[in-house]
């Protein structure tokens, strides 16, 4: 398994898929699992073909940018 850190240094599991799957999002042979570490989206997880599995990660990245850390939150 690869673990590949974001542009936000939060890490994303990618492993192969299973002989036979399909992408989630397209229906299309599915190369890839790949799953979220950490923030909001823990252990959310797929079997992804290549261009949506790199449309999954920038959707993860961008909803990580989102997330306000604790130590701002708690200075408003």
């Amino acid at each position: 398994m690869l673990n590949v850190q974001n542009e936000l240094r939060q890490p994303v599991s990618i492993d192969f898929a299973p002989v036979g799957s399909v992408c989630e999002w397209c229906g299309k042979p599915a190369l890839q699992t790949l799953a979220v570490i950490g923030g909001r989206g823990h252990n959310e997880c797929g079997y992804f073909c290549s261009g949506c599995g790199k449309e999954f990660i920038r959707i993860v990245a961008s909803d990580l940018r989102r997330e306000i850390p604790a130590e701002t939150a708690a200075a408003r």
